[in-house]
């Protein structure tokens, strides 16, 4: 008589030396890959907030800068860094791998970290950067005449925000061609205007208030991306304690 038993299978993983190897999932289910859906849309975000800043500061500034063109630049890369990642969420997610989990929450909480800083020192230097702005305006009207891109540059910028030198039309008396004549670059005047042909406004104080009324629709964005990046972490963490326990089951 051969002995009837229950053939015992061998494990497939073990809890001590799983590394980043999945236990199996009970059922055949797995856990949702959840945790990556907000950062990709923080990375959608970006991009577009970097595509819209890069447009519209070519289109304000006179004479760009290193730190002016490379802001745009630099918040395009980095929704396309979190865009990225945010796939390496998932696949971690997909296949329950408690390391690809990790890596993941570790690598969105240091662009947290860094959009905060970012975002702090943007606020304490922010005089700084009405200094440079006023330097490049005074620096495109000294190269009037002479540099035929910036002088194509400040009429078009007079033109669009109907302003006319730095601080005020006064501006252009300290400059040798205009000093000369008492006069004024052509797109400093106003058209059809019943009271003074001149722009009064300069055009600091005009970029500055179209900056200001950009960053009241940037800032929710900005706020709504800090947000999902918290909660893309929050779901990370959630999923490697999950993963964790599978494998503490095993």
């Amino acid at each position: 008589m051969r002995k009837s038993g229950v053939r015992k299978e061998a494990p497939t993983a073990e809890a001590g030396n799983g590394g980043c190897r999945c236990p199996p999932s009970s059922g055949g289910s797995r856990l949702p890959p959840s945790g990556s859906a907000p950062p990709q849309v923080c990375g959608v975000a970006l991009v577009a907030i970097g595509i819209y800043a890069q447009v519209a500061l070519d289109k304000a500034l006179v004479a760009s800068t290193a730190s002016a063109a490379g802001t745009p630049v630099a918040i395009l890369v980095l929704g396309i860094i979190i865009f990225f990642i945010s796939f390496f969420g998932c696949c971690g997610a997909w296949k329950e791998s408690y390391c690809m989990v990790t890596t993941f929450a570790v690598l969105l909480s240091i662009i947290f970290l860094v959009e905060v800083a970012a975002a702090i020192a943007g606020y304490v230097f922010k005089d700084k950067v009405r200094s440079v702005l006023e330097d490049r305006l005074w620096d495109a009207m000294n190269k009037y005449g002479e540099d035929k891109v910036l002088t194509e540059r400040v009429d078009e910028l007079q033109r669009r925000f109907f302003c006319c030198g730095a601080n005020n039309y006064t501006d252009w008396s300290s400059i040798e061609r205009f000093r000369v004549n008492n006069t004024v670059p052509q797109s400093c005047c106003r058209v059809n205007s019943t009271s003074s042909p001149l722009c009064p406004q300069g055009c600091l104080q005009s970029i500055e208030a179209w900056m200001k009324e950009k960053i009241l629709i940037v800032a929710p964005v900005a706020l709504g991306i800090a947000f999902f990046e918290i909660l893309g972490i929050v779901f990370a963490c959630c999923l490697m304690k999950g993963i964790r326990s599978g494998y503490e089951v095993m």
